[in-house]
């Protein structure tokens, strides 16, 4: 078998991808596919079609043709089972068969190309091989980049601390009438050397700082709030670096995906002095059949305090969970207020809590098997059909309570089957050939929108489709515990204070 080109093509014969495997020119292979439509005999039922010189063996696909164009003593059979791995290739990196999708993907169809076909004969290989060349996934780059990383970290926090000691030698200095002392000068030119360290010093934490816009003057308070966003400016702007590179980097897994997005897209919070997150997790397994097999809920309320005259206050806590959630106090809390009157305060009314970090200072857990406590359930039902299977998939949100945003329900499909046939759908789906995988999409479940439903039929057995997994994201918690009130320990006045609650999934399967 000599391939000579493989093409996809409109029907009127516009080449749209071409890759040749033996020398061509563009205007001998733009003329073969341009004839291509005139030689097919309408009516008749062919996969192939001859000149005098080369054989044209296709597939139609939808708008679209799949032609290899060989020489004509080529073996028709290898010829067939070619053309066929070429169209199974196709809507692994093309969601829909269109010419546009085509050519915004060509690249990555022209190197799995080449991995089907070198110098115009087949190579050995299947769809999941070609999959796994043309991502080039490296454990070896990885170490390698982590490594790197974390080097490139170490690097500029011990520049930075280097650079906190000269200027607080220099300020030292200054502060006692004294000349700035030198610095790795030698002899005469410490002094100069000094001065030149200072300016050096000056320059480097001038640069760390994040640059923000010009706004009003504020208390000396919240203004240290600011300072918590250089961290990740540092890490912005060495991701931006590592890109300028040309470094390729890598998101995180599916897992913390949707987490992190929300964290990113969040709107900003108005944070008060005394600022509160409850932060609410769950991890959730279901049976395919019904049945709750494991369903655990961990929950904290973290305190910052960013103003020195606002340490010694109390939280009033109002806990209205009826479903027997355990509760723990910070060791540092004084446990019988709280258990008498829902306060939490230190077990020393004297002390104050710590200034400008995140303190834990109420946490609980819940684990049940009762299947009335799930917050929402997927029920799905695949059932084969003469031509594969039809899936049928619904939600129910179980507590009115909650609103749910983001909600992505992910199901799994066959390798090498293409994209799904949609049929009825509420909401949105996005199909990923790459990871095989229908991503259903509903930007909000609540007590108006409590229920819905989709159905798609593909290829496949019902097992194909788990376990499917679920993520969503919610500004109310699950367990109806918040923080009403926040009052100082002299005088019991009572103190503004913001809160920033958020209800997320760390595993949500159903088997």
């Amino acid at each position: 078998m000599v391939l000579l080109a493989a093409a996809v093509c409109t029907k009127a014969g516009k080449a749209i991808v071409s890759r040749q495997f033996v020398e061509m020119t563009r205007t001998r292979i733009e003329g073969l596919l341009a004839a291509f439509p005139k030689l097919m005999n309408t009516g008749k039922q062919h996969t192939f079609v001859e000149t005098e010189s080369v054989r044209y063996v296709y597939q139609p696909m939808e708008k679209l043709y799949m032609v290899l164009i060989t020489t004509k003593n080529s073996n028709i059979l290898e010829d067939l089972e070619t053309l066929r791995l070429f169209s199974r290739v196709i809507p692994e990196y093309c969601r829909a068969l269109e010419e546009n999708e085509i050519s915004e993907h060509c690249f990555d169809l022209i190197f799995a190309f080449d991995e089907i076909v070198a110098l115009g004969y087949r190579e050995n290989v299947n769809l999941a091989q070609i999959r796994t060349f043309t991502e080039m996934d490296s454990h070896e780059e990885k170490v390698f980049r982590a490594v790197r990383e974390t080097q490139e970290r170490e690097a500029k926090a011990e520049m930075r601390r280097k650079a906190k000691e000269l200027q607080q030698a220099r300020r030292d200095a200054e502060r006692q009438g004294k000349k700035a002392p030198g610095f790795g000068g030698f002899g005469s030119s410490a002094v100069s050397g000094g001065s030149t360290a200072a300016m050096i010093t000056e320059t480097i934490i001038e640069s760390d700082k994040p640059k923000v816009a010009p706004a009003p003057a504020r208390p000396s308070g919240p203004s240290k709030a600011l300072k918590l966003g250089a961290k990740g400016k540092e890490v912005d702007n060495f991701v931006d670096k590592l890109k300028s590179e040309g470094e390729t980097i890598m998101s995180s897994s599916m897992g913390k995906r949707t987490s992190e997005a929300t964290k990113v897209h969040a709107p900003p919070i108005n944070m008060e002095s005394v600022h509160m997150k409850i932060e609410e997790k769950i991890t959730l397994t279901c049976g395919r059949d019904g049945g709750l097999q494991n369903m655990e809920l961990h929950g904290m309320i973290m305190l910052r305090i960013s103003d020195d005259k606002y340490g010694r206050i109390r939280l009033h806590v109002e806990n209205e969970d009826k479903k027997g959630v355990q509760l723990q106090t910070h060791p540092n809390v004084d446990k019988k207020l709280f258990t008498a009157e829902s306060l939490i305060g230190l077990k020393n009314p004297e002390k104050s809590f710590p200034v400008n970090s995140d303190v834990g200072v109420l946490k609980w857990r819940l684990q049940t098997t009762e299947e009335s406590f799930i917050p929402l359930t997927i029920n799905c039902w695949p059932s084969e059909s003469g031509n594969g299977c039809d899936v049928n998939i619904e939600y129910e949100l179980q507590e009115d309570n909650l609103e749910l945003n983001d909600v992505v329900i992910t199901i799994p499909l066959p390798s090498g089957v293409g994209a799904p046939v949609i049929g009825e759908i509420d909401g949105e789906y996005r199909h990923d050939s790459r990871r095989n995988t229908l991503e259903w999409c509903l930007p909000v479940i609540d007590a108006k929108n409590k229920s819905g439903s989709l159905e798609f039929s593909v290829a496949g057995q019902p097992n194909d489709f788990f376990p499917v997994q679920v993520s969503f994201v919610s500004k109310k918690n699950y367990c109806n515990i918040q923080v009403t009130k926040v009052t100082q320990v002299d005088g019991n006045s009572p103190v503004r204070f913001s809160t920033e609650t958020t209800f997320l999934v760390d595993k949500y399967e159903i088997l």
